[in-house]
């Protein structure tokens, strides 16, 4: 007799097959039967006319710190997901040294986390002795190498300060790192000079563990298509593998830059590197408000930053660099999140609305706001081509991922106003995209949030209905599955998701959390 019979489903087992009725037995965190004949099992689970595929794999998460504090991770249940690729955007969990843990305090503090951590390995055994809903893996990020050693600083590393890095990568790798990431429009990401990268690249080929390289690139609009020849410079010249991070087309003069960023990734698969990204599927991003401000503010770290704001003549020339930004733009810039109740009013209204208010000019407002959060205000960009989106969706080496954080509907995690991604980004691709556009089967679809992320990330023995795998499962009503989160009310849950099981634990069972905790760190 097995743990649990999922009897009768729509079987769409993540290889890209044709959907099957079928049963799927679970034993031991295990699949252990797939086929049309029925065992004896302590559970059984009638589920005929919804759909059984593997559990989704968000590939681009940002969960280091919110999973940590509250577990529960309800926003990606709700949706399916049962593991996340998380250290993106060179901002990983650890490594935490010198000022890369000083800059993270904050955080820490703001969730209420109250313990510390240096290495990978300590963090990781943190996180384990906690407990998590779903698995978790992580890439390590090169701003926490590069922070670690050498600040906030933009200088470049010299031989001893490179050796360094590279130990910390190596370190980080054979404790449990999937790959390392970069996110090159952030301090101090974007002190790093393509060498630089290239050298830490080779570490991953060196270890001889499959690793990849992964990049929120220099540029996503007005130098995209440099920054997408850097990232294939570096898979030549380190012999790695390499991932863009949540692939676009920022601003709307750069929206006919696509066919030219389709061709080199094309090209450079042909030639034999292996390339894939990920999306989210809406045309609005989301990160730090600052991010506006010109790459030379964010220098030295926070004090400095804020130094310069309080500089009237670099507060002058902020004001001549960003000048020809217009209403169109400042229109398009929501605050999603503070910290100070005084600017609470923010939170949802774009930067126009907010500058109206306030009397002053959108760029006097934005180093107010900064200021005032200290530069840990967020913000939503919209600034993306609803056709440029669904073409990248269609690539056949995209994945899909939130690029957002594990949150619950109560406790530490809720707070501001976050992009819906974190609530609707699978169910919005399954629902808007999948069914209701037809912008692909929706076998194909499946194998976009299962299989493929499972081999791109090295997840061994998941993103499969195959027996002997580990049981992670969804189960969804696929003429019900939708999201319901909006950029008004992001803290809706998605709809249609019945059953998630994790390792072969229901977390969610008639569509409400079951409380378990059985998720992996997954190594």
């Amino acid at each position: 007799m097995i743990d649990c019979l999922i009897r009768g489903g729509i079987v769409i087992d993540g290889t890209g097959s044709e959907p099957r009725v079928a049963n799927v037995g679970i034993e031991d965190g295990r699949i252990v039967h797939v086929g049309s004949d029925e065992t004896d099992a302590r559970d059984v689970l009638d589920v005929k006319g919804l759909t059984v595929a593997p559990g989704f794999i968000d590939a681009h998460a940002h969960s280091e710190f919110t999973i940590l504090a509250d577990g529960r991770a309800e926003g990606k249940l709700f949706q399916g997901v049962t593991t996340e690729i998380n250290g993106n955007c060179g901002l990983s969990a650890a490594p935490l040294h010198g000022e890369a843990a000083e800059r993270r305090e904050e955080d820490l503090r703001e969730l209420g986390i109250g313990s510390r951590w240096s290495t990978l390995s300590e963090y990781l055994s943190l996180l384990e002795a906690r407990g998590t809903a779903i698995n978790f893996a992580t890439l390590c990020g090169h701003g926490n190498i590069r922070a670690s050693v050498l600040g906030y600083r933009d200088v470049p590393p010299d031989a001893a300060a490179l050796s360094e890095m590279r130990k910390i990568l190596t370190d980080s790798l054979r404790e449990g790192a999937v790959g390392l990431s970069t996110g090159l429009i952030y301090p101090p990401g974007l002190y790093a000079d393509t060498r630089e990268l290239i050298e830490l690249s080779r570490v991953l080929s060196r270890e001889g563990r499959g690793g990849i390289y992964t990049s929120h690139m220099r540029s996503e609009g007005d130098a995209l298509l440099e920054s997408v020849e850097e990232v294939l410079c570096i898979a030549r010249e380190a012999g790695v593998r390499v991932h863009v991070s949540h692939i676009k087309t920022a601003g709307r003069h750069n929206w006919g830059k696509i066919d030219r960023v389709v061709e080199l990734m094309d090209a450079a698969r042909k030639e034999g590197i292996s390339l894939t990204c990920d999306r989210y599927p809406y045309v609005a991003a989301a990160t730090d408000l600052d991010t506006v401000l010109p790459s030379w503010v964010y220098e030295g770290g926070v004090e400095e930053e804020l130094g310069r704001l309080r500089d009237p003549a670099a507060v002058a020339r902020i004001r001549s660099e960003l000048g020809s930004r217009g209403d169109d733009y400042w229109g398009g810039v929501y605050v999603s999140s503070v910290s100070g109740d005084e600017n609470r009013w923010m939170e949802g209204r774009n930067i126009l609305d907010i500058s109206s208010r306030m009397k002053k000019s959108p760029v006097d407002a934005v180093i107010e706001i900064v200021m005032d959060e200290r530069a840990r205000a967020g913000a939503v960009f919209f600034s993306m081509s609803e056709d440029n989106l669904r073409r990248f969706l269609r690539l056949p080496y995209t994945m899909i991922g939130s690029d957002s954080s594990a949150r619950s509907m109560s406790g530490p995690t809720r707070s501001g106003n976050p992009h819906p991604r974190g609530f609707g980004a699978f169910a919005r691709f399954l629902g808007r995209y999948v069914r209701d556009e037809g912008l692909m089967s929706l076998s194909e679809a499946i194998w976009k949030m299962t299989c493929l992320p499972a081999v791109t990330f090295g997840l061994k023995e998941r993103g499969l209905i195959r027996e002997g795998y580990h049981a992670d499962i969804v189960i969804f009503d696929y003429e019900r599955i939708t999201d319901a989160a909006t950029f008004e009310e992001p803290w809706r849950r998605a709809e249609g998701v019945v059953h998630v099981f994790v390792n072969g634990v229901p977390a969610l069972r008639d569509s409400e959390p079951t409380g378990a905790l059985p998720g992996m760190v997954l190594r």
